[in-house]
């Protein structure tokens, strides 16, 4: 239960990330945002492992999988989320990410040889018509294919990637220390290609857009990332992106909050069916665990 909430904690976090973005796109250019927010993150996160832990030693193996999860969890999710708000409304960009646990689970299964249960599939279904519910009929989402949609759509796919990339990582060397590397290799590897992208870039921002930029890269990209990477090595990639159907309900509230956007008996409704999925999904693990307990006591009591 504990790492659900945690994981629930960071989907909440997540769903008001495509918010946060959309408002700080107002004042900095796509790729350099996405580059400043990595460099907090970073700057972060690499003085509490240096003050706490220590740098960690990195073999050869660990490239393996720390070289591909920088340039698809991090450079290419990075630069299509960010380039993709530019021409996609925060709730387009939701739904399409919610699209990600499907593709997780499928990658699971084929790299991981994680299992695809009923109970997950008819899990991920229900909640994923719960997300068409929130974004579609209510959120009048429209039904044109647009660039930005595409772009949007990539990064779900890079996103999907990135959660079976870590799980591996997450194999070899500690969650934290991971997140660290990979957040750092990423900033290295974002910002080069948003000066060659965006040149000549003259930023005279108002004093508090900073100070979002910087509370939600310390928040999403930081305290979150070491949450998630965490989780995920103990309940499996696949359930663990379960929990991104939170997101369009969680841009819906804020949305509410901040903007005032009225929410309708349709969202409302897509709502329980999106929580429904994931508990629907996630207690089959309990479950099983339960079961599986009572088969071994059962089976020592017979002796």
């Amino acid at each position: 239960m504990r790492t659900y909430l945690l994981l629930l904690f960071c989907a909440a976090l997540y769903g008001s990330n495509f918010v946060l973005g959309s408002l700080l796109l107002e004042a900095f250019p796509a790729l350099h945002l996405s580059a400043y927010r990595l460099l907090v993150s970073s700057a972060f996160l690499l003085i509490y492992l240096v003050a706490t832990r220590g740098l960690a030693k990195i073999t050869f193996r660990d490239f393996v999988y720390l070289v591909p999860f920088v340039l698809i969890g991090m450079l290419l999710h990075q630069v299509s989320f960010f380039t993709g708000l530019q021409t996609t409304d925060a709730t387009t960009a939701s739904l399409i990410l919610s699209l990600a646990p499907i593709f997780t689970a499928l990658f699971a299964r084929l790299f991981l040889k994680e299992p695809l249960t009923k109970r997950m599939v008819a899990g991920s279904n229900v909640a994923l018509t719960g997300v068409f519910f929130v974004v579609g009929t209510g959120g009048r989402m429209s039904t044109a294919i647009t660039e930005g949609v595409w772009i949007m759509f990539i990064c779900m796919l890079a996103l999907s990637g990135s959660m079976i990339l870590m799980k591996k990582l997450t194999e070899r060397m500690d969650a934290f220390v991971a997140t660290v590397y990979t957040t750092v290799l990423g900033c290295i590897s974002v910002y080069p290609v948003a000066v060659w992208s965006e040149p000549n870039v003259q930023l005279q921002p108002h004093f508090w857009w900073w100070v979002l930029l910087v509370g939600s890269a310390l928040l999403i990209q930081g305290l979150c990332a070491v949450i998630w990477n965490a989780q995920i090595r103990k309940v499996g990639a696949a359930k663990a992106s379960l929990f991104l159907n939170l997101q369009p309900f969680v841009a819906m509230i804020l949305g509410y909050i901040t903007l005032g956007t009225p929410i309708s008996l349709t969202q409302v409704a897509g709502s329980v069916l999106i929580i429904s999925g994931v508990v629907l999904a996630t207690m089959q693990g309990q479950r099983t665990r339960k079961s599986e307990g009572d088969t071994l006591k059962i089976s020592s009591a017979k002796r």
